[in-house]
């Protein structure tokens, strides 16, 4: 992997001469306030306007002020029409698009595709402050509004939906969003680095069209690009019927063939190709609408071309015109996203909004981001789709500089840091032990079905920083909020001792996300022997500090690969154990997430995909899915009629009774159990007994089903 060039390294643009907004203006008055007659960029975002290093808007926006470009903020603005976009006037380089933190679609459904009730990025937690599709929708009053500006469209939404995708809410599979767009380009993954780049280059009047070469970039291919070679995806992973391949280093047949004129087959290799140089022909949009073991290929060649190292170009055909998708970003060095994070946030909202609540930065506010990506892979996750398998990490110098900054400015600190993490709470510095093996790994996880012998699993460097943060003036405490990677905890005893005794606020969330082999597997996610092994350790050590402490395990109803026995297994684990869960939600299928090719495919990705391949049997009926998450709630009396016709029809009468060792009892409390859903149909299930066929939170995508405390103690609340 070639170093990229340094994100701070370019020349100033000419308009750093106005100096360091104290906000990114939303307003005209701001801009006349700031000496500006206009905005180089404007971006354009589903959320309210936090300056915080959580949001992504504030992120791009202070790296490219850091540049030397005027940059304006039009947050949330009323899609119905273009004057909202008018409103800070025309930008002089380019519009800048997001959906915001989450995609938008997540945000405003439920995975039973209801509206929310809320909106965790809007003030006051107003929902309906963002439209379905939002980049789409944003992109076209934008043109509406300004026609000869340039478009660059990014963000998580954006980034997720870059080839054709299944989308759950429409159940079609729709083209790449920068089709329906209309979009110039889009930037996917972490673009800072594809911004600066692009940013300066059309600056200096290069044409947007011309701008093709930019890792971590897509658009709509007007020329094939000269000395690039087109590789057939199925040639590399072959999506048909198998026939056996002639060996070509088998020994030539000593006898003659039956027709004389026939020549034996000899090996002729293929020249080498320069990987940097290849294009991968994806099967077209139209074809994986029709063919869904084609759509389940496209999936997985995709998946395995997401290491910067070794990730070649993707082409997908969209009608008439191919979508060209460059390898994925460089990922950022320590000085680079120092330097990203030690940008002059205010690290509160706009003062526009008038200390109205806004629950996702209250979340976040004494928190603080060490590193980015993971290569957890979880097939039900988009993390990895989007920040890569990479930790990208930042110094302690920088993090602790930052805990000081929240101490000495965030209003209403109190000495508490919520969280100090990322997309996991213990993956900070740890890497593959060789470079080279990194750059050409094409695994899709580093710890599934095991913790690969190549990953420092060392949790040294993460325990020196948080003593380092402990000893700090004025910190009197400091949680983890982020999800702790426990199958890799166990490899370091230190670790797990660290975190009990000083980070732990009487309860740690974790996330087993089942127990049954059929589901972990599709999950990837390691069995459930090695969540004993954490909770083995993790209570010795809340015995050894004298602390009374629980561990709260998150779980995933009707995952792809999850049949009834195994939320009958999964509920009998939880009552075992005591748990009893406050809120439940079913598998949500992102898009681009592997968990979500199986939903809609039916096929297993994660193996070469053929006609005769695995398939994966998924609950997709509404009322199985009522049932796989009634057992997630097995001590609710309102899902007693259903789980007892479900145990009736499984053959499992023994487990309804009034005993302890019963799941639910034969009486039904009055006023209770009103909406039973009636029999039900088994779903259809293929031969061989198996059956036809995903977030998060980030910190971003879906969210996963919260899990209560242990019987008896107090039931807490998840945060948004």
């Amino acid at each position: 992997m070639q170093p990229a060039k340094n994100i701070f390294s370019y020349r100033k643009y000419w308009a750093s001469r106005f100096g360091t907004a104290p906000f990114l203006p939303m307003s005209r008055a701001e801009m006349d306030a700031l000496g500006w007659d206009s905005c180089d960029v404007i971006l354009v975002t589903g959320d309210a306007y936090v300056d915080h290093p959580s949001f992504a808007m504030a992120i791009i926006g202070r790296l490219l002020e850091a540049q030397g470009f005027r940059v304006g903020i039009i947050s949330q603005p009323d899609w119905k029409s273009a004057d909202d976009f008018k409103k800070l006037g025309k930008p002089n380089l380019f519009w800048g698009v997001s959906a915001g933190n989450m995609d938008s679609m997540i945000n405003r459904y439920t995975s039973d595709r209801k509206t929310r009730s809320d909106d965790a990025y809007t003030p006051n937690a107003e929902p309906g402050k963002r439209p379905d599709r939002a980049v789409v929708v944003y992109s076209q009053r934008c043109r509406e509004a300004f026609p000869d500006v340039p478009i660059l469209i990014g963000g998580i939404e954006a980034s997720l939906r870059r080839i054709a995708h299944y989308d759950y809410w429409s159940e079609k599979v729709r083209r790449s969003v920068l089709v329906d767009s209309k979009a110039d380009l889009l930037l996917y993954g972490n673009a800072e680095r594809a911004l600066v780049e692009i940013a300066h280059r059309i600056a200096r009047k290069e044409p947007v069209s011309e701008i093709t070469d930019v890792r971590g970039t897509a658009f709509m291919l007007r020329k094939w690009p000269e000395g690039f070679a087109e590789i057939d995806s199925t040639d590399l992973d072959r999506p048909g019927r198998i026939e056996p391949h002639i060996n070509p280093y088998a020994e030539e047949p000593a006898q003659a063939t039956t027709d004389p004129g026939t020549q034996p087959l000899r090996f002729v290799p293929k020249p080498r190709l320069d990987r940097s140089h290849c294009a991968v022909r994806l099967p077209s949009y139209e074809q994986v609408c029709n063919d869904r073991v084609l759509y389940a290929h496209a999936s997985r060649v995709m998946h395995l071309e997401l290491n910067p190292g070794n990730a070649r170009a993707l082409v997908q055909r969209h009608g008439e015109r191919d979508v060209w998708i460059n390898p994925p970003p460089i990922p950022l060095t320590t000085p680079e996203i120092d330097g990203v994070f030690d940008l002059p946030y205010q690290r509160i909202p706009h003062p526009s909004y008038q200390g109205a609540k806004l629950p996702a930065y209250e979340m976040i506010r004494f928190s603080v981001n060490i590193m980015r990506g993971c290569f957890g892979g979880c097939a039900f996750c988009s993390i990895t789709e989007h920040e890569g398998r990479i930790i990208q990490n930042r110094s302690e110098e920088s993090i602790l500089h930052e805990i000081e900054t929240i101490r000495d400015t965030v209003p209403g600190f109190t000495g508490i840091i919520s969280d100090i993490g990322g997309p996991t709470a213990n993956m900070y510095r740890l890497h593959c032990k060789d470079p080279k093996i990194e750059s050409a790994c094409r695994k899709f996880s580093c710890v599934f079905p095991g913790i690969c012998k190549n990953l420092n699993t060392d949790h040294a460097p993460l325990i020196a920083l948080y003593r380092k943060a402990r000893a700090l003036k004025g910190i009197k405490k400091i949680l983890i909020g982020s999800g702790v990677r426990y199958d890799l905890a166990v490899e370091s005893p230190e670790y797990v001792k660290e975190l009990v005794t000083h980070h732990v606020g009487g309860y740690l969330k974790i996330a087993p996300e089942h127990v049954a082999e059929g589901p972990l597997s599709k999950m990837m996610k390691p069995g459930i022997g090695t969540y004993d092994k954490f909770k083995l350790l993790f209570d010795k050590f809340s015995k050894e500090a004298g602390k009374e402490q629980y561990l709260i395990p998150y779980f995933i109803a009707a995952h792809p690969g999850t049949n009834d026995d195994d939320m009958l297994e999964l509920a009998l684990w939880l009552k075992k154990n005591g748990f009893r869960l406050d809120q439940v939600q079913n598998f949500l299928p992102s898009p681009m997430a592997l968990a979500s090719t199986m939903y809609h495919s039916g096929k297993n990705p994660l193996s070469p995909v053929t006609h005769d391949s695995e398939e994966v049997f998924t609950a997709k009926k509404a009322v199985t899915r009522r049932l796989h998450k009634a057992f997630l709630r097995y001590h609710d009396p309102e899902n007693w009629p259903l789980l007892r016709e479900a145990l009736q029809r499984m053959g499992r009468r023994d487990l309804i009774g009034n005993g302890k060792h019963h799941l639910v009892p034969w009486f039904q409390p009055a006023g209770t159990g009103q909406k039973s859903e009636g029999a039900r149909k088994p779903e259809p299930r293929p031969a061989g007994g198996k059956a036809l066929a995903r977030p998060v939170g980030t910190k971003t995508p879906p969210r996963r089903p919260l899990a209560g405390k242990p019987a008896g103690k107090p039931a807490g609340k998840r945060k948004p």
